[in-house]
């Protein structure tokens, strides 16, 4: 089939895009600049250039498209209300140009707008702050169900990981290089889910071939890894010591991370696996860290 994938060249993006072309379907993917065009095309897939904030050229191309996915996300953690607003409007504008025809449209989400403990694929999203926002828009995307078009959730998880990655664990590399210290918060205890992205794009791949049995997934790999360990394994990759610090300091030492590395997440994803006969075969994220190169800059 033709898919139209949002954030094609994104660490996320690329992986899906490649998944697809080897399981037989043609790719357009959404690029900001020539560098990517170039990127993309050499990939076989066909770039299109354009933003996220033109709704009109998005709804135009999902038109066109057999299905649609969509990867990109305005990562400004400094206005995230920001960048939910701009992802309402995209996903609306893409939910409207695909209604009554019957096509697949999968969405990315995340783990991290859940409320804190077990969770599983029907959790709903917690009701305060950000999480209830983007929860928000997951609700926007899934109300196109009743409107003709099979809609499918990716709710990804705090980690993402493989070569090129640019989110969270590498924030907190540089931040344990910074100030000389891997650190965790009081105990340690709370839980990371994580998964390796190419075992993530199958799952993409898999429930756009299957028709989108199930409206949320979780690819996840690692329901939940304890994030003391995540902080031991970069304090031996780093080279610095490890050591605990209070709730308190958390904004004072990590930063705008700091709203992140307390987050205390299991994410079951047994009804994905059963859904899609799923199973993820990439190492996991403690195992990643040397071989994907996450301390060779």
């Amino acid at each position: 089939m033709h898919v139209f994938v949002t954030g094609a060249t994104g660490f996320v993006g690329s992986a899906v895009v490649r998944e697809l072309l080897a399981g037989g379907h043609r790719v357009t993917g959404l690029v900001r600049s020539d560098a990517r065009a170039a990127d993309l095309a050499a990939t076989g897939a066909t770039p299109l250039r354009g933003d996220l904030d033109d709704p009109a050229g998005l709804a135009a191309a999902a038109r066109a498209a057999d299905a649609v996915i969509h990867t990109a996300f305005i990562h400004d953690f400094s206005n995230f209300g920001a960048s939910i607003a701009v992802e309402q409007v995209v996903v609306a504008a893409l939910g409207e140009a695909l209604a009554g025809s019957g096509k697949p449209f999968l969405m990315t989400s995340g783990t991290g707008l859940l409320p804190r403990g077990r969770v599983d694929e029907d959790t709903p999203a917690a009701t305060d702050g950000h999480a209830a926002r983007r929860g928000a828009v997951e609700a926007v995307a899934l109300g196109f169900a009743e409107r003709g078009v099979r809609v499918g959730v990716m709710r990804l998880p705090f980690s993402v990981h493989g070569r090129g990655d640019h989110g969270f664990v590498p924030a907190l590399i540089a931040i344990a290089r910074r100030t000389g210290v891997s650190a965790y918060v009081g105990e340690g205890a709370n839980l990371w889910p994580a998964v390796h992205r190419d075992d993530a794009a199958r799952v993409y791949r898999m429930a756009l071939e299957a028709g989108v049995p199930i409206p949320r997934y979780h690819p996840v790999g690692e329901a939940g890894i304890p994030f003391r360990d995540i902080a031991a394994a970069i304090g031996r990759g780093a080279g610095v010591p490890v050591a605990s610090i209070a709730a308190g300091a958390a904004i004072e030492h990590f930063g705008w991370m700091g709203g992140f590395v307390g987050g205390d997440i299991e994410a079951a994803s047994d009804k994905t696996r059963a859904a899609l006969g799923w199973a993820p075969t990439g190492p996991g994220l403690i195992e990643d860290l040397g071989p994907a190169g996450y301390f060779e800059s």
